[in-house]
């Protein structure tokens, strides 16, 4: 697979005290996902993950508040041809989320039942399964 088709990103699995899992909704986009990003030019992961959850969300967290749960790859949903690579980290914790940036819509979703929302291929195909389990 060449490199100039697949997107690097940096996400979170979000879950609130009851198990459910926050996704989000980018504007001019259908499908819900977890939050996150591209990383930045010179950036790790784990810095563009926290600088995309304050933006996207006004979540403010340290690099010490993320549990790297693996590297996740599927199709991209909003990118058709391209590939999606995920560093994924659990944040546990989180009290206040507000939708920001070019997030048009937040969803909590609960991880083991089914749902109407359209779903990007590697949140339901990997990582609610994922959160799932927690």
């Amino acid at each position: 697979m060449e490199t100039s088709r697949v997107i690097r990103i940096a996400a979170a699995v979000i879950t609130d005290a009851t198990g459910a899992c926050l996704l989000v909704r980018k504007q001019g986009t259908t499908a819900f996902m977890q939050p996150g990003g591209k990383m930045e030019p010179g950036e790790t992961s784990e810095q563009a993950l926290v600088r995309e959850l304050k933006e996207e969300l006004s979540i403010q967290i340290a690099i010490a508040d993320l549990t790297y749960l693996g590297h996740f790859s599927d199709h991209a949903v909003n990118e058709p041809g391209y590939v999606v690579e995920a560093d994924v980290y659990r944040v546990q914790g989180v009290s206040s989320v507000t939708p920001a940036a070019e997030i048009a819509e937040i969803a909590w979703v609960n991880p083991t039942a089914p749902t109407t929302l359209r779903l990007a291929p590697l949140t339901q195909q990997q990582l609610l399964p994922l959160a799932a389990a927690f």
